[in-house]
């Protein structure tokens, strides 16, 4: 038994990976969760909480993230430098215009351990905000990660086929069944 296969083994497990997340139409929430587990090395047999052991994350498509409901204008993000005077808030429309990174980069900041970790595990997150990606990061791509919500289709999208077999609400035969049953 040599000892090339133990090394091998052993290298493959502490190597770090790089994975590949489209943000498109997702839910910064969703997307930052999947992001922190793999940046803390959660999803590894070798995981210790006091251990640096997590992977690179690549982020594409932030500026095309989707929030529920009235998140756009109701969430806000405040801070304060200390003086007086010195309180800010803006709404997550304001923040996404004038950086489409900063939502993605917060909210995974915000579900990473509030440890000495946390720094160098926002190091190894790579976001952008379209899906053109650098050479240098192309090279080292290990995997890409599914989607957490099926990303909805537009209607020309659709095949002629299915479009005809999609459910109708109101049809011309039903208008007369629908006059008579409002007038009894």
């Amino acid at each position: 038994m040599s000892s090339f296969t133990k090394s091998a083994q052993q290298w493959a497990t502490f190597a770090r990976s790089w994975y590949l997340i489209d943000a498109r139409m997702q839910p910064p929430g969703k997307i930052a969760t999947m992001c922190a587990i793999r940046l803390q090395g959660k999803h590894k047999p070798i995981y210790h909480a006091i251990s640096d052991v997590g992977d690179h994350v690549v982020v594409i498509n932030t500026r095309h993230i989707a929030f529920s409901g009235n998140k756009w204008e109701q969430k806000v993000y405040s801070s304060h430098n200390q003086y007086p005077g010195g309180f800010k808030q803006v709404t997550a429309a304001q923040l996404h215009l004038k950086d489409p990174k900063a939502i993605m980069k917060l909210a995974v900041y915000g579900m990473l351990p509030r440890n000495l970790h946390r720094r160098t595990m926002m190091q190894r997150l790579h976001l952008f905000p379209e899906d053109d990606l650098p050479e240098d990061i192309l090279q080292n791509l290990t995997e890409e990660l599914p989607q957490p919500r099926e990303v909805p289709r537009r209607l020309d999208q659709y095949t002629p086929e299915e479009q005809e077999a999609f459910p109708r609400l109101w049809t011309p035969e039903l208008e007369d069944q629908r006059v008579v049953f409002i007038k009894a």
